[in-house]
């Protein structure tokens, strides 16, 4: 293309491309591509002859790409090197397992800022004001005191390990006749319902399991990198 050969590396680099996106790896796609590379370089020599590879602006932007594709390729090469083992994910799987429990909890709160707000409330529950009534009209949790105060369904941990351990020791129906103090603000928790935690099976999670420990040692990696290099 005006004197320039197109590299078949290009093409092919578009075809993989192509191909994980499910495109066919065909006579029309292939023809398609090298069109899209014919386009590509005739606009690339119209923009190095109006001087546009100059522009500060422009070698930032190409400068970022190419540290980008750089340190994209570095991470893929290492995380083949060091993968994920299937013991790894197991062993999270188990420890994500146990963390969960083995019940769930339906519950509502009402959240204030003080002690004396919250023994206030209390003894309006006692007087039989609704639970729900109160949340809307006290609770500063916004998240919920549209519903009442109503949390869903959560394992315990989802929670302050005080707030959790408060919701469980309830029983159903009843609510903390004491304030519960996290450092939220002052809580009266009301558990309306209980039920068997359906965790989900290994192969179901797997995947997302794997990926978030990839992640971890991506992390890790840079931080190492970090602690050797000299930031200024």
């Amino acid at each position: 293309m005006n004197g320039v050969a197109l590299p078949a590396s290009h093409l092919e680099f578009l075809m993989q491309q192509q191909r994980t996106r499910g495109a066919p790896d065909n006579a029309q796609t292939r023809q398609m591509l090298k069109d899209e590379l014919v386009n590509r370089e005739v606009v690339a020599q119209e923009a190095q002859r109006s001087g546009m590879a100059k522009k500060p602006e422009v070698q930032t932007q190409v400068e970022m790409a190419r540290q980008e594709i750089m340190v994209g390729a570095y991470l893929r090469d290492w995380v083949q090197k060091h993968p994920v083992s299937e013991d790894d994910v197991q062993k999270e799987y188990e420890r994500a397992k146990s963390q969960t429990g083995d019940k769930e909890y339906h519950a509502r709160h009402i959240l204030v800022d003080t002690e004396d707000e919250a023994k206030t409330i209390i003894g309006q529950l006692k007087k039989g004001t609704s639970f729900a009534e109160l949340a809307q009209k006290n609770s500063k949790d916004n998240g919920s005191k549209e519903r009442g105060g109503d949390l869903d369904w959560n394992v315990p941990a989802a929670f302050d390990k005080t707030f959790s351990e408060a919701m469980v020791g309830l029983e159903k129906g009843k609510y903390t006749e004491a304030p519960v103090h996290t450092r939220f603000g002052y809580h009266i928790i009301q558990l309306d319902d209980v039920r068997q935690t359906r965790f989900p099976a290994f192969a179901e999670v797997k995947p997302r399991i794997q990926q978030q420990l990839t992640q971890q040692k991506i992390e890790e990696l840079v931080r190492g990198l970090r602690a050797k290099a000299k930031v200024e």
